[in-house]
């Protein structure tokens, strides 16, 4: 992380302590991810944005997923909204008119996209490996 972005986030965790300084290093990774995933090279919309994020959690934390959600403070895909206009408000990202924190809300349940889905993803998976 660079030091200009760690100063931001920390100026922002000074304002709003709702959310670990992770997080936000996280939002940023997940935003490159998804940029990727979907080809945009500037802006995605709120709701990719959740895809990306969902992806590479499960990605980097697998199991662990909803431990690390917890200890950042982030308890629905609405948390994810707040980093990100955290972020717009302090013009580390930008936002067009159409963009708004309702994109956010609702956007998966975290149980199932964390935790039971995840373990049937899991079952699946395994179930298909011993049938080969």
């Amino acid at each position: 992380m660079n030091r200009e972005f760690e100063a931001i986030v920390e100026t922002i965790y000074a304002k709003d302590r709702r959310y670990k300084e992770d997080a936000y290093v996280f939002v940023m990774e997940a935003l490159a991810y998804t940029q990727k995933k979907f080809n945009r090279p500037k802006h995605v919309k709120g709701e990719e944005m959740l895809i990306g994020l969902r992806e590479l959690l499960l990605e980097q934390f697998g199991p662990m997923t909803m431990a690390v959600l917890n200890h950042w403070g982030i308890r629905s895909t609405e948390d994810f909204g707040n980093i990100v206009f955290n972020l717009v408000a302090s013009r580390v990202l930008s936002k067009t008119e159409d963009d708004n924190i309702e994109e956010f809300r609702n956007g998966y349940d975290f149980d199932e996209a964390f935790d039971s889905g995840y373990r049937k993803q899991l079952a699946k998976k395994l179930s298909r490996m011993r049938s080969i």
